[in-house]
């Protein structure tokens, strides 16, 4: 019975984010891979519809082909943790506190997530989340992948 209860506990327990800081984040690590890197933050009413549905490309797409990185630009770690204590996340989370990489992507708007191919290149830039546009995104990716 022990095994069972430990098993069930397996399947239904969430994939919880690691969270890393932003010196540790390696683009280049993800080449061969399509990456849709999204920028975000805890008072981002747009990001809170956006997580759940980054959490299902996890299971619609293969990981050796396709992955998700998001980064954090909350400046208090309380202020992240509270937001993914409400709207978990399966993705790794980068935190960017000082916007050192958000500075280098001149972000316009929260959210901002682009489309990076498989050799490295940004191919599509999309500020804010629109669930109207869900489909267009993930055609986006399925043409890459």
């Amino acid at each position: 019975m022990k095994k069972f209860l430990l098993l069930l506990l397996l399947i239904v327990s969430p994939v919880k984010a690691e969270i890393y800081d932003i010196n540790q984040l390696d683009l280049k690590s993800h080449q061969g891979k399509v990456v849709y890197l999204d920028f975000w933050a805890s008072w981002c009413i747009p990001c809170r519809k956006s997580f759940p549905w980054m959490n299902s490309l996890l299971d619609k797409y293969p990981a050796e082909k396709f992955t998700i990185i998001t980064i954090n630009l909350d400046a208090e770690t309380e202020a992240m943790n509270r937001f993914l204590g409400k709207v978990p996340a399966n993705f790794d989370i980068y935190h960017d506190p000082g916007g050192q990489i958000a500075e280098k992507f001149e972000l316009e708007g929260m959210p901002t997530s682009y489309l990076i191919d498989s050799n490295g290149k940004v191919v599509k830039k999309h500020i804010g989340f629109y669930t109207k546009k869900v489909d267009q995104y993930e055609r986006e990716i399925e043409e890459l992948l």
